[in-house]
């Protein structure tokens, strides 16, 4: 299994969740788990998927999901699950 952190920060409009996950959908990215907030009109959502079945390579997945982000007005990260944790590390 290849997880991958995807994050989503905006401000909030109708169809973010509904377009990155067609992305994944469409890409065979499978989402293992997800949370997200509206906090006084800004989106914030997080989630943890796997990529393994995925036949773009995480470079193309990670670009092409940042595109997904500026139609949106949102930013979109995908990070490697390993990049993520040694980041947030205390």
């Amino acid at each position: 299994m290849k997880k991958t952190i995807i994050t989503v920060v905006g401000k909030d409009s109708v169809g973010i969740i509904a377009k990155v996950c067609t992305y994944l959908a469409n890409n065979n990215v499978n989402i293992l788990d997800i949370t997200q907030t509206i906090v006084q009109g800004y989106f914030n959502m997080m989630m943890i998927v796997d990529s393994s079945q995925s036949i773009k390579e995480f470079s193309v997945l990670s670009a092409e999901l940042e595109q997904v982000g500026e139609e949106l007005g949102c930013v979109v990260k995908a990070q490697h699950e390993d990049i993520f944790n040694k980041m947030h590390r205390i």
